[in-house]
C-alpha cells in the first residue's frame, strides 16, 4: 500500500506547497483536492489544489502538474472531488456532474486515471426512486469513464451528519446491500469503492467483512476514524443527528482497529493508495496544529502501512 493524505485539509497551501509537504512528511502519495474554483459549500470542501478544466485546456500548465509531482516524488492517488451529483437542485445537480466529467478528462491527461466522489442523492426520494436516477445520471458518465480509461472510485459517507442534510443524507453509497444494488446497475468494471471504515463505525456495520466481500472493488483507501461516545449514544438514541454522538478523530483516536482492517487490506491483497483524512476540529485553528493531524497519523498508521 501506498501510504498518503487527501489534500483538502491544506486549505491555503498552493499545490506546489501541499506537495512539498507531502515530500517532506515522506508521504508516498496524495489524493488531490480538485473542487471547482471559489465553490467551498461546507466544511473540508470547496479545497482545489488542482484546477481541472484548466488543466484540460492548457497542456503547459498539466505539464507543470505532472512535473512537480515527478520532482517531489509524490504519486498523485487520484483527483478529489465529493459534491452530490443527485442534488434536488438541478443547477447544483448539473454543476456537479459537469465537474465530473472535467475531471475525468483531466485526470487521463495527467496519468492519474482515478477520480474519487459521491453517488449522491436527493433526500427528498427514497432509495428506489434515488437508484432509479444513479441509473440514468451515472450511466452516462461510465460510459465516458470506460472510454478514457479511468476508474471511479465512490467513498462510502452517507453525508448524514446534522440538519442540514436531514433526512436520509447526501450519498446512498453507503452499505454492502446499497453497494450491491448500485453495482448491479451500473456494471462496469471501472466502478469500484473509495473506502473508509470510519463510517461503518457509527452505522453498526463490518468493516472488515465489506473488504473480503468486494475485494475486487476495492479501488482507494481512505484512512479516517470516528469515536463514538456511549453516554451520548445513550442520551440522544441513533435516530439523532449522528454528531450528537460521534465525531471524526485522527486515526487511533476513535473506534477503527486499525490492525484487524489493514490485516484484511493486505490479505486480498490490496496495493493500492491509502490516503489519510483529517477531519479531526481538535486539530483546526491554525497551520501547525494542522501539520501535527498529518504528522501523529503518519507516524501511527505506519505501524500498518510502510
Amino acid at each position: 500500500m501506498k501510504l498518503g493524505f487527501l489534500s483538502a485539509i491544506l486549505d491555503g497551501w498552493t499545490y506546489e506547497e501541499m506537495m512539498d509537504v507531502a515530500h517532506d512528511m515522506g508521504f508516498k502519495c496524495v489524493e488531490v483536492a480538485c473542487w471547482p474554483q471559489g465553490k467551498a459549500e461546507r466544511r473540508y470542501a470547496g479545497v482545489s489544489h488542482i484546477d481541472a478544466e484548466r488543466v484540460v485546456r492548457d497542456d503547459e500548465y498539466a505539464r507543470h502538474i505532472m512535473d512537480y509531482a515527478e520532482k517531489s516524488g509524490v504519486q498523485i492517488s487520484s483527483l478529489g472531488y465529493y459534491p452530490n451529483p443527485l442534488d434536488p437542485d438541478e443547477n447544483k445537480r448539473n454543476a456537479a456532474i459537469d465537474h465530473i466529467y472535467a475531471l475525468l478528462e483531466a485526470t487521463r491527461k495527467l496519468g492519474v486515471n482515478m477520480v474519487t466522489t459521491f453517488i449522491g442523492r436527493d433526500q427528498n426520494k427514497d432509495l428506489e426512486e434515488n437508484l432509479s436516477l444513479v441509473e440514468k445520471i451515472w450511466s452516462p458518465i461510465m460510459r465516458k469513464a470506460e472510454e478514457l480509461g479511468v476508474k471511479i472510485a465512490i467513498e462510502n459517507c452517507p453525508m448524514l451528519f446534522g440538519r442540514d442534510q436531514w433526512p436520509g443524507g447526501q450519498n446512498i453509497f453507503t452499505s454492502p446491500s446499497n453497494w450491491r444494488r448500485v453495482f448491479d446497475i451500473l456494471k462496469s468494471d471501472n466502478l469500484g469503492i473509495n473506502f473508509d471504515p470510519s463510517h461503518f463505525i457509527w452505522q453498526m456495520l463490518d468493516y472488515r467483512k465489506a473488504v473480503y466481500d468486494f475485494k475486487d472493488k476495492m479501488f482507494h483507501i481512505h484512512f479516517k476514524d470516528i469515536k463514538l461516545y456511549p453516554e451520548k449514544l445513550g442520551e440522544h438514541g441513533i435516530m439523532a443527528y449522528p454528531l450528537d454522538y460521534m465525531s471524526p478523530k485522527l486515526p487511533s483516536f476513535g473506534d477503527v482497529k486499525w490492525d484487524e482492517f489493514t490485516c484484511a487490506l493486505t490479505d486480498i491483497g490490496y496495493e493500492g493508495y491509502a490516503v489519510i483524512e483529517i477531519e479531526d476540529k481538535a486539530f483546526e485553528g491554525s497551520k501547525e496544529k494542522i501539520l501535527d493531524s498529518l504528522r501523529i497519523s503518519k507516524r501511527y498508521m505506519e505501524n500498518f502501512v510502510i
